[in-house]
């Protein structure tokens, strides 16, 4: 699942989806003057819709901004795809494009941390305590956990560390319902398709039809963190401009109206 959004200073309009294409050249490429194009992973949805009108507001350029589950981002740009700056949801995709040779030199660093709760479909769940071998299985019954591919999205990837850690994976893999990113998985919680799921902490707070039923423990997985880097092979002139933007006073507001932890000075 993956949407493709471009604002301008006067208005926002939502453009095509961008469709998965195998792109055949690496070359430098340049977008248009006033136009610079973001990958971020889909949980930044929300605040990155938040950043891009201030940004537009504030310079009169135009943020295209393509959204999805940061392994099929990162795909996408080492096949060539034209994008200026990417913001992972976990370094382990920034570290691949780096020894790529795909990231500029020197324009990496930590934007944003995060956490990833358990939630439950409608607003007045019980809360779950979450702690070694808690039954998550039995809570399910014959029902789905519903969680972002845990082989290859962040959020997957930080939920299954998690639920290892805690001794139950074994027993919940088998009821896991794994979507293409962790607004997928939202979603499947959302409307009810699934009674529970793993998400960032960010994506419940988007969505009044969940409610977080605990926090799993930060001991328990790798730390969250939200790389941002320009890439390589682009020569936009506006690359320098909003990395700083993503770390002004501002979007650090943005960033923490969404939940979340704003890591970059």
């Amino acid at each position: 699942m993956q949407a493709k959004t471009s604002f301008s200073r006067t208005t926002s309009k939502p453009l095509a989806a961008l469709v998965l294409a195998t792109f055949t050249t690496a070359a430098p490429f340049a977008a248009s003057a006033d136009e610079i194009t973001v990958f971020a992973a889909a949980s930044m949805k929300n605040a990155m819709d938040e950043i891009a009108v201030q940004w537009a507001d504030e310079t009169g350029h135009t943020l295209a901004m393509s959204l999805a589950g940061s392994s099929s981002l990162a795909r996408q740009i080492q096949q060539g795809a034209p994008v200026d700056i990417f913001i992972s949801a976990n370094p382990d995709w920034v570290d691949t494009l780096e020894s790529d040779g795909l990231i500029a030199e020197g324009t990496r660093f930590d934007l944003l941390g995060n956490a990833i709760v358990l939630i439950a479909h409608g607003f007045n769940a019980a809360p779950v305590e979450i702690s070694p071998g808690f039954d998550l299985a039995g809570m399910l019954g014959d029902n789905k956990l519903a969680m972002a591919l845990v082989d290859a999205v962040p959020a997957g990837i930080y939920g299954k560390a998690a639920l290892s850690d805690l001794g139950v994976w074994d027993t919940v893999e088998p009821k896991v319902a794994q979507a293409d990113n962790v607004r997928a998985a939202l979603a499947f919680v959302s409307t009810g398709e699934a009674p529970m799921g793993i998400v960032y902490a960010t994506d419940a707070i988007a969505d009044d039809n969940v409610t977080v039923v605990g926090t799993f423990p930060n001991e328990t997985h790798p730390p969250i963190i939200y790389p941002a880097a320009a890439i390589a092979a682009s020569e936009n002139p506006l690359n320098e401009a909003f990395l700083t933007f993503l770390r002004s006073d501002a979007a650090r507001a943005a960033f923490e109206r969404q939940g979340f932890t704003a890591l970059a000075e």
